[in-house]
C-alpha cells in the first residue's frame, strides 16, 4: 500500500508539472497578482472634538489633573467593597455572555479570513460497477475507478474579501469594546448597589434611634396624663409621631433585602448569598467615605478612554468596509478553476492497479469569470443601503461623543451640588439635635407646651434622613462620574473572559483551538503591511 501511495504522489507531481507549463503559468500569475486596491471608501478616523477644561470648577475636590481611574473603586478604601467587585467580575453572567460574544466575533473573523484562500477544494473518489445493456456493445460487467482533486479560487481582484476581513476585524474589536463597556457598567452597578445597602442600613439605624427617643417622650406624656397633670392630647400626639416613625422600618427593611438580593445576582449568586460578606465590615452602617481630592483628568482623556465611544467608532469602521464589499458586486469576479485526478477501468481492462499508471492521469485548469451585469438595480440599491447605514453609524458616533461629554459634566454638577447640600444638612442635623434637647428641657420645666417637642423631634428625624440621603447621593454621583470618565475596565487583560467551567464545557463540546485562551487580545492575524493574513485553523 505504501508503494502505491508513493507512485500516486509521483504521478501527481508529473501531472502538475505538465499542467503548469511556462506558457500557462504567466496566465495564472496574472490572475493571482493583478488584484487592485479594494473598491469603496477608506475609513477616515474622526478627530474627537473636546474642550480643554471641564465646565465645572474644582472647588468641591475635583482636580483637573491626570487621573488613573482603572481601579477607581479602591479610593473608598473598603476591603468588603473590593472583594465584592472582584467576585462580580469573576462570576457575573451578563459579563460572561459579553465574553462569549467576543469569542463569536473572533470566530467570524476566522471565517472572513478563510474566504481569501481557495474557496472550493474537494477530493472525490469512486468505484463503480457497471452492467451495460446488450445493445451497447460490451457484453460483460466491468468496474470504473476514479480519484480526483478539484479546486476553485476566486481572486480578490476588487478587494471583496479584504473588505470582508476589514469589517469582521472591526466587528471583533467592537465586541472587545462592548465587553469593556459591560465590565465598566458592572463595576459601577456593584459599587452603587453597595452604597444603597449601606445607606439603607444607616437609615434603619437612625429610625430605630429616633423610635427610642420618641418612645421616651411618649412615656413621659403618658405618666403626666395618668397623674392628671396633662390632657390626653399630648399623649396621643406623641403616640402618633412614634407610630409614624415605626412605620418606616418595614419599608426600609424591604428595600434593604431587595438591594442585597440585587447585589447577590450581580455576583452571579443566589439571593441572600452576600449577607455574610456584608456583615464582615468593621462598621456595617458606614456609607463609603469619599477622599478629599479626586483627580478627574481632562475631557480628551475621557473620550479616548470610554469603551462606548470606541465601540461606536468601530461600528462605523465595520460598516464602511461593508460599503466596499457591496460595491465589489458591480464588477466581474475572476476565478481559477482546476482539477487533477486518476481514472481507470472499463470493459476491456478493469484492473484496479491501472489507476496508478501514468496514462490514468487527467487534469483541467483555466480561468473563468462571472459578471451579473443585469441586476435590475439590486446591487446599486444595496450599495445605497450600506451607505445609508454608514452615515447612521457616523452620526451615532458623533452623538455618542456628545452624550459622553454631557454625562461627565452632569455627574460633576451633581457631585458638586450634593457635596454642598451635604455640608449644609450636616449643620442642620446638629442644629436639630440641639433644638430637640432645648425643647425637651423647656417642656420638663414647664416653660413650653409639648407641641415644641413634637416639632423638634419630627424635624430631627426628617433632617437626619435627608442628611443620609445626601451622603448616599454624593457617593452615587461620584460613582456616576467615574463611570462617565470611562474607568473600571483597563485591568481586564488579566481577567478570563469566560469561567473555567464554561471553558471546560466548550472544549469538550467543540474544538476551539487556542481561541479560548487568547480571544481577549486584539487580532494579530491581519498583516499591517498589506500582506495576506494567515488562515485561522
Amino acid at each position: 500500500m505504501e508503494q502505491e501511495i508513493a507512485i500516486l504522489f509521483f504521478l501527481l507531481k508529473n501531472a502538475l508539472a505538465r499542467a503548469f507549463r511556462p506558457q500557462c503559468l504567466s496566465v495564472y500569475l496574472f490572475f493571482l497578482l493583478s488584484a487592485c486596491a479594494p473598491v469603496g471608501p477608506d475609513f477616515l478616523k474622526s478627530e474627537l472634538a473636546s474642550q480643554n477644561q471641564w465646565l465645572e470648577s474644582s472647588e468641591q475636590g475635583l482636580e483637573p489633573v491626570p487621573a488613573d481611574v482603572s481601579l477607581w473603586w479602591q479610593v473608598f478604601n473598603d476591603p468588603v467593597l473590593n472583594e465584592l467587585v472582584e467576585s462580580a467580575r469573576a462570576n457575573n453572567n451578563n459579563l460572561e455572555i459579553a465574553g462569549l460574544r467576543v469569542l463569536e466575533s473572533r470566530a467570524q473573523l476566522g471565517i472572513a479570513i478563510g474566504t481569501l484562500y481557495p474557496q472550493s477544494q474537494r477530493i472525490n473518489g469512486n468505484a463503480t460497477h457497471l452492467s451495460p445493456p446488450d445493445s451497447s456493445g460490451p457484453t460483460s460487467n466491468y468496474w470504473q475507478y476514479g480519484l480526483n482533486f478539484s479546486l476553485g479560487w476566486e481572486v480578490d481582484f476588487w478587494g471583496r474579501f479584504r473588505r470582508g476581513i476589514e469589517a469582521s476585524d472591526a466587528a471583533f474589536m467592537g465586541s472587545l469594546a462592548a465587553y469593556d463597556q459591560a465590565l465598566l457598567l458592572l463595576t459601577a452597578q456593584v459599587v452603587d448597589t453597595y452604597t444603597v445597602i449601606r445607606a439603607t442600613e444607616e437609615q434603619l439605624r437612625i429610625s430605630r434611634e429616633n423610635i427610642t427617643l420618641q418612645k421616651r417622650s411618649y412615656d413621659i406624656t403618658e405618666v403626666l396624663y395618668r397623674n392628671g397633670q396633662d390632657s390626653g392630647l399630648d399623649m396621643q400626639q406623641a403616640n402618633s409621631l412614634l407610630l409614624s416613625t415605626q412605620s418606616t422600618i418595614p419599608t426600609l427593611e424591604s428595600a434593604l433585602k431587595q438591594a442585597r438580593n440585587a447585589l447577590s445576582v450581580l455576583l452571579g449568586q443566589a439571593p441572600g448569598s452576600v449577607n455574610a460578606l456584608l456583615a464582615r465590615a468593621k462598621d456595617p452602617n458606614i456609607i463609603p467615605l469619599i477622599p478629599t481630592d479626586i483627580a478627574v483628568g481632562f475631557p480628551a482623556d475621557m473620550l479616548r478612554r470610554r469603551p462606548d465611544v470606541r465601540q461606536a467608532e468601530l461600528q462605523a469602521m465595520a460598516q464602511n468596509a461593508l460599503v466596499g464589499l457591496a460595491e465589489a458586486d458591480l464588477y466581474p469576479s475572476f476565478s481559477l478553476i482546476g482539477s487533477i485526478g486518476l481514472t481507470a477501468g472499463g470493459p476491456i481492462d478493469d484492473d484496479f492497479d491501472n489507476l496508478f499508471d501514468s496514462d490514468a492521469i487527467t487534469y483541467s485548469i483555466g480561468p473563468s469569470f462571472s459578471w451579473p451585469f443585469l441586476s435590475y438595480g439590486r446591487i446599486r440599491n444595496n450599495i445605497r443601503v450600506q451607505d445609508a447605514r454608514l452615515q447612521q453609524a457616523l452620526i451615532n458616533y458623533r452623538e455618542t461623543v456628545l452624550q459622553a461629554a454631557r454625562e461627565a459634566e452632569d455627574a460633576m454638577a451633581a457631585f458638586n451640588g450634593s457635596t454642598q447640600q451635604s455640608v449644609l444638612l450636616k449643620k442642620t442635623v446638629a442644629s436639630s439635635k440641639r433644638s430637640n434637647e432645648l425643647a425637651m428641657l423647656r417642656f420638663r420645666e414647664g416653660f413650653s407646651d409639648y407641641q415644641r417637642v413634637l416639632d423638634s423631634q419630627q424635624a430631627l428625624f426628617s433632617q437626619q434622613q435627608r442628611y443620609v440621603t445626601s451622603q448616599s447621593d454624593k457617593v452615587r454621583n461620584l460613582i456616576a462620574l467615574y463611570k462617565a470618565l470611562g474607568g473600571g475596565w483597563e485591568d481586564r487583560r488579566g481577567l478570563p473572559m469566560i469561567s473555567p467551567q464554561t471553558k471546560e464545557t466548550m472544549e469538550q463540546r467543540t474544538n476551539w483551538g487556542e481561541l479560548l485562551d487568547g480571544a481577549y487580545s486584539p487580532s494579530d492575524n491581519a498583516d499591517k503591511q498589506g500582506g495576506i493574513p494567515r488562515p485561522d485553523w
